[in-house]
């Protein structure tokens, strides 16, 4: 390997030379980044508030968002009318 081949691959990626934490192995599809970490129990549902319960209704609220753009865009009137609340 020629000095031209090291600085080739340092150009690519000048800051992070030694870093490997992100690298992404492409023969086995796996990366080195602790993929375990949203396996992990504790982010199993309890009841309160928690990162299960946030992450649940922050997916309902683009839901429900969404639909609401889908009836108005479809029904060329606003939400609150479709809906009869506002004539």
């Amino acid at each position: 390997m020629s000095l031209s081949d090291n600085n080739e691959s340092s150009m690519i990626n000048p800051e992070n030379e030694n870093e490997n934490e992100n690298e992404v192995d492409l023969t086995t599809n796996k990366s080195t980044i602790d993929s375990n970490q949203d396996c992990d129990p504790s982010n199993d549902y309890n009841f309160g508030w928690n990162r299960y319960s946030e992450i649940t209704n922050g997916r309902f609220a683009m839901i429900g968002l969404l639909s609401i753009l889908i009836i108005e865009i479809l029904s060329k009137k606003s939400f609150f009318s479709w809906a009869g609340i506002l004539n």
